[in-house]
């Protein structure tokens, strides 16, 4: 089975999962349900970057130093990266909000007047989503089974994402129809990715390594910076609990893919 057909498989199946479940979960279950949600892809995130993703990078020969430096490169990177991006949003609603409604309609929430706009939203779904794409493929060029593995990890994180992202659609005034249409365009740009990173990466072998460190940084900063946070807005007993118990079922999941699929 080639490379191409096996990332357009895995990018579709995972495009359409994540779509279709995070359609399924926001037009059904309650916003207080996103948490458990995102519990279990930290989890997932987690598990496929320290026992599959980093010991894939470590074993293809490349200096470990190399390998870790890049990690650490790109964590500071992403988080660069959303610096920017969260300070011009912030400065060109401030500036607008200011002038058209005065400060007091400030609030800087998403889905809120100074959040993020839908338009926002659906371009840096669409680019996270191409990225996605790319590692996947960077995933199958090395392993079938780090590409099956990479593709639940990214599933397990795209639902709470779409989700929440669908939720703030809806709450910033979109209908269903067309918030779900939005997500469906940023879902169709991981199978783009993937093509592309295939294409790309059969000239680039020598830079998978590096491409496979890059995606455990990612994965790191989403898990860390970007999901980690809201779960400690819940501090009751009761709400730990059940986020420790889906973060480590989310790890067990990826243990268990690794097994099932026979390297474990």
């Amino acid at each position: 089975m080639s490379i191409l057909f096996e990332t357009l498989t895995a990018t579709s199946a995972a495009g359409a999962l994540s779509f279709a479940c995070a359609g399924l979960v926001a037009l059904t279950a309650k916003p207080h349900w996103v948490p458990l949600l995102v519990s279990y892809a930290i989890g997932a995130l987690l598990g496929a970057v320290f026992l599959e993703i980093l010991p894939h990078s470590l074993s293809l020969g490349e200096p470990p130093e190399m390998i870790l430096s890049v990690v650490l490169a790109g964590i500071l990177v992403f988080f660069m990266l959303e610096k920017m991006v969260l300070w011009r949003h912030d400065h060109g609603h401030h500036h607008t909000i200011l002038h058209q409604e005065g400060p007091a309609h400030h609030h800087g929430h998403d889905g809120e007047p100074g959040g993020r706009t839908g338009s926002m939203i659906v371009i840096g779904d669409s680019f996270h989503n191409f990225v996605d794409g790319i590692i996947i493929s960077a995933a199958f060029t090395t392993d079938p089974k780090l590409g099956t593995i990479t593709a639940l990890a990214i599933i397990a994180h795209e639902i709470p994402q779409e989700t929440g992202d669908f939720l703030v659609l809806l709450h910033g005034g979109l209908s269903r129809v067309r918030a779900l249409a939005m997500n469906l365009v940023s879902s169709v740009a991981m199978i783009v990715g993937g093509v592309f990173g295939c294409l790309a990466l059969h000239e680039l072998q020598s830079a998978v390594p590096y491409l496979l460190a890059m995606a455990a940084s990612s994965m790191i900063y989403v898990a860390v910076a970007d999901l980690i946070p809201g779960l400690h807005r819940r501090i009751g007993l009761s709400a730990s609990i059940w986020q420790i118990s889906l973060i480590l079922m989310g790890v067990g999941t990826i243990r268990f893919a690794h097994w099932l699929i026979g390297e474990g």
